[in-house]
């Protein structure tokens, strides 16, 4: 019971109490997605066609408007009287129509997630990457990112029909949802890409997932009987390791994703390779799109070098753990860079390295590959290092 003196406020109904908890979720939205929503709730509830400038005008003038008149009245005033009062004052009403919570629901979800998979869409993931990371900074955190992209969907789009296409990626989204952890965020950021939000995981913890998330999509699209290799590559980075922005974090992870695509399908023949240019430098916006292939099994057969410039691409590999282990106990060297043609180390010493020898590579994203190197050039770089250029053997 109200007390002498006290103004009696009704209890809000189930409608007003619906529209209040809008008001405190549209301002956890940007200003974008915020607009997008905005428009399709007045198309809805007024039969109103707004643009997204003007549903974003109307939606600040009508909780102006509710100040006002709560103000004047001494009591709370609901959005709707308040809507109801803005939308006739601008000849904008129509027919008022009360929506139910399901169908606010689902114009919210629409604006924040890709029709196609239920997932959520880029803007959301640009989002929740700043988020993420500002939490992960805050708290002293490892957060990983893994960019993953769907291998020859369009050529299953081309052979078997876009309803296909659009099969196997619905099939992508669902292996995503039921593989990953609670704490996990998937997005589709693209037509054929996908996005991982991985909080409180290190490299190996997020590899290991994207790998179980790779042979889990495999199994699911073996009853379509496509003889068509399609699968999810991926490439991660984790924060602070391969850096603390999210452009960074973005490049690293694409730079990984290309260089596992070309290391999984280098087709295996025996091409010349270039000899290590003494002084060439490695162009700071290049994008590295390369890895060393695995031995082919068979008689060892050492690859022609020559002198002309180096026809692929290296993957620099500084600031990484990336290193090699030499055989028969004769010790480590930091790896440098590598490309399809070679390897580059950093040995603290001279060493005792015949002229080919065995190596087991330890690479980010890559399980450790055992290679056969030949010796190229052996330079003496700042700090008095030595920088070894190898070739590999097939």
């Amino acid at each position: 019971m109200p007390q002498p003196g006290e103004v009696f406020q009704p209890k809000p109904s189930a409608e007003d109490s619906l529209l209040d908890l809008l008001v405190e979720t549209l301002e956890g939205l940007d200003e974008e997605a915020r607009a997008q929503f905005l428009r399709q709730f007045f198309r809805t509830i007024a039969q109103v066609d707004l643009t997204e400038k003007q549903s974003s005008e109307y939606w600040i003038k009508i909780l102006e408007r509710r100040k006002e008149l709560a103000t004047s009245a001494a009591k709370n005033i609901s959005l709707r009287t308040a809507m109801v009062d803005v939308l006739s004052s601008m000849s904008s009403l129509r027919v008022p129509v009360l929506v139910e919570y399901d169908e606010f629901k689902k114009l919210q979800i629409n604006a924040a997630t890709d029709a196609l998979t239920g997932l959520y869409n880029r803007r959301l993931f640009d989002e929740y990457l700043d988020k993420e990371l500002n939490r992960a900074k805050r708290y002293g955190q490892q957060l990983a990112v893994a960019i993953l992209d769907l291998h020859k969907l369009k050529e299953v789009n081309d052979r078997f029909g876009h309803l296909q296409g659009d099969h196997v990626l619905e099939i992508a989204a669902t292996t995503l949802r039921t593989t990953l952890r609670a704490s996990d965020f998937a997005f589709r950021i693209g037509g054929d890409e996908f996005a991982l939000l991985l909080p409180q995981t290190d490299t190996e913890q997020a590899v290991t997932l994207c790998r179980r998330v790779r042979a889990e999509y495999e199994n699911q699209l073996r009853p379509l009987k496509m003889d068509v290799g399609v699968t999810l590559d991926f490439g991660v980075a984790v924060h602070p390791h391969d850096g603390d922005q999210k452009s960074g974090l973005l490049s690293v992870a694409d730079q990984r994703l290309y260089a596992l695509k070309h290391s999984t399908r280098t087709p295996p023949r025996v091409v010349p390779i270039a000899a290590e240019p003494p002084h060439e430098a490695v162009p700071a916006s290049s994008t590295p799109r390369v890895a060393p292939p695995a031995p082919a099994p068979g008689p060892s057969v050492v690859r022609e070098a020559h002198t002309e410039r180096r026809k692929w691409e290296r993957v620099s590999l500084a600031g990484t753990k990336a290193h090699a282990v030499f055989s028969e106990g004769s010790g480590t060297a930091r790896v440098i860079d590598l490309s399809y043609g070679g390897v580059a180390l950093a040995l603290e010493s001279e060493q005792d390295l015949p002229e080919q020898f065995n190596a087991v590579l330890h690479v980010p994203i890559l399980p450790p590959v055992r290679v056969v190197l030949r010796r190229v050039s052996f330079l003496r770089s700042e700090g008095d290092r030595l920088r070894l250029g190898c070739s590999f053997v097939s």
